[in-house]
């Protein structure tokens, strides 16, 4: 009996051998939107890198290069589909301007919230959607979400925004279909990367900008410059980010190679979201006490006005474009669903402290 159970353990340890040997090393040169040392959005990558290496047993290596080194931020996607570089790291809001819909699969104004939005995704029709997109587009990508962030502050201003009048005429730093809600209300909305933003506020080519969560705008010092901080931010209450890989390096890679690249950017997106909600208190709390910043939360006239606007931006790109319909009906849908099990489920929220 011994020698048969030593036997099959032989076997198993011979095939397991046998199988990653027949697995072709593949390294993924992968440009990134976001630097390494941004929290979150950049740090996650360098563990995920590790994850997929030390999983695969070697077979897969991330290569992965600093924003700018290998391919500017918002020309990835077009580099991974033409071949230029194999994979890339991303947000589907900055191919908005060639694909209108991607910004769908990036963040959405008024929600959803990060546990609904990855319950669309996973379980509801998002994944096939999303991959759809691009496969139409003519963009030849696998399409793989790796992250989901907290909610964003939804800017920062050298003085109160206290009425609509008040936005009108503002240059500013904006991002997704956030950014069409505030043009459509009178700003002059820029789309720049996170290392150009605090220079360009600075020399007053913006008067204002939103970026990310607290802990990641802090870092980046808006506070130096303009001392006013919006909540909430009614523009992205979660975020995703996505891994792009050339379709061609994907269908070379083996069934175990791609389970393994799928399961690592699953466990990066739980790693993403805690890391987001732990650190955000701190770094409100340093920005009062430390940074004389003012944390302001939109009247309900102004966060009212937002949300109608907001679906005026809605209604006019679904009738611009059959494809963001589709996904937007679909969403919409899942989310009515949703709504019965979100009044029922869940405690009141405070709206302020």
């Amino acid at each position: 009996m011994k020698k048969h159970i030593l036997c099959i353990a032989s076997l198993i340890l011979i095939l397991t051998v046998i199988a990653h040997a027949e697995e072709k090393k593949l390294l993924l040169k992968t440009p990134l939107c976001f630097a390494t040392s941004m929290p979150v959005l950049g740090d996650s990558i360098p563990a995920l890198a590790a994850d997929i290496e030390a999983a695969s047993n070697g077979s897969i290596q991330i290569k992965y290069y600093e924003p700018g080194k290998l391919i500017p931020p918002f020309e990835i996607l077009e580099a991974v589909s033409m071949g230029k570089v194999n994979a890339g790291f991303g947000s589907g809001a900055y191919w908005q301007g060639k694909i209108p819909e991607a910004a769908l699969f990036s963040s959405i104004p008024f929600g959803p919230e990060a546990d609904e939005y990855l319950a669309w995704l996973f379980k509801g029709n998002g994944m096939a959607l999303y991959q759809e997109m691009y496969d139409k587009a003519g963009y030849n990508v696998k399409v793989l979400p790796y992250a989901i962030i907290s909610p964003e502050t939804s800017g920062w201003f050298s003085k109160p925004i206290n009425s609509p009048e008040d936005l009108k005429g503002l240059k500013m730093r904006f991002f997704g279909l956030g950014g069409n809600v505030m043009q459509k209300l009178g700003v002059a909305v820029s789309l720049l990367p996170a290392g150009e933003i605090f220079q360009a506020l600075e020399k007053g080519v913006i008067d204002a900008t939103e970026f990310s969560f607290p802990a990641i705008d802090q870092k980046l010092g808006f506070y130096k410059i303009v001392k006013y901080n919006y909540y909430p931010g009614w523009h992205q209450q979660a975020t995703i980010l996505e891994m792009l890989i050339n379709k061609d390096t994907w269908n070379s890679m083996t069934p175990g190679q791609k389970a393994m690249v799928e399961m690592a950017t699953k466990a990066t997106i739980i790693n993403t979201i805690s890391h987001s909600e732990a650190i955000q208190g701190k770094a409100i709390r340093e920005n009062v006490e430390t940074h004389g910043v003012n944390n302001m939360y939109w009247s309900d006239d102004m966060l009212a006005l937002f949300e109608r606007t907001w679906k005026e931006v809605a209604q006019e790109q679904a009738a611009q474009s059959p494809a963001f319909k589709k996904i937007w009906d679909d969403l919409t849908a899942f989310r009515a669903d949703y709504a019965y099990w979100k009044s029922l489920g869940f405690l009141p929220r405070k709206t302020k402290i």
